[in-house]
């Protein structure tokens, strides 16, 4: 069966996440700052938040665990847009030329569900291009968990071999690929499209 839909990851895919540089703003000590994350253990902590933790339950605790971080601790929401650093070069054009041509567009996404309606907001004449758009923390699944994927297909209306996955990370691209979703690891725009005319989706 061809591939009919283009199912795309957010972060680093579509727009950049580059948290290092937010933080560095913050802190700009390099020891100060890796004493931060790592006492933290700050990405951890916000993966949790991807799962679907509330962040301010999540922030309650970390800032009782952490009294003298509180700052830094509520900048992490107050600010998290800050950590976007904006479209991924080419990809917004890809995404403009799958939309013209009827490709239908989703997305799978690891996003807080109290940090991601601020972003798609902000965003909303871009995404108003996707069908759907899956979001972790809102459905409390993470990729690559295989029950993500499923989710979604089914959300979507998809057979598996109906779609291409694009992430930019390999564990990810395996988890499409072992539910039997076509998947490909993002680099650029300019690889992906020429999977993109590979699978037809694009001339």
């Amino acid at each position: 069966m061809a591939v009919t839909a283009a199912v795309f990851d957010v972060g680093n895919v579509l727009y950049g996440w580059d948290p290092d540089s937010f933080l560095v703003r913050q802190i700009a000590d390099d020891e100060a700052r890796l004493r931060f994350i790592e006492e933290t253990d700050l990405y951890g902590w916000h993966e949790t938040l991807d799962g679907g933790r509330p962040y301010a339950e999540a922030a309650a605790e970390l800032t009782e665990k952490f009294p003298a971080y509180a700052g830094l601790i509520s900048a992490w929401s107050e600010r998290f847009g800050e950590t976007i650093s904006g479209p991924v070069p080419g990809m917004h054009a890809i995404v403009d030329e799958l939309h013209a041509n009827g490709v239908p567009l989703y997305a799978i996404t690891n996003f807080s569900a109290d940090f991601w309606p601020p972003f798609a907001t902000r965003e909303r004449d871009f995404f108003a291009r996707f069908t759907d758009i899956v979001v972790s923390g809102e459905v409390k699944l993470l990729k690559p968990d295989p029950a993500i994927y499923f989710l979604a297909l089914r959300r979507f209306g998809l057979r598996p071999d109906e779609a291409l996955f694009v992430d930019d990370r390999a564990i990810n691209v395996e988890g499409a690929r072992a539910v039997g979703m076509a998947a490909h690891l993002f680099v650029d725009a300019t690889d992906l499209r020429v999977r993109l005319e590979a699978e037809r989706l694009l001339p």
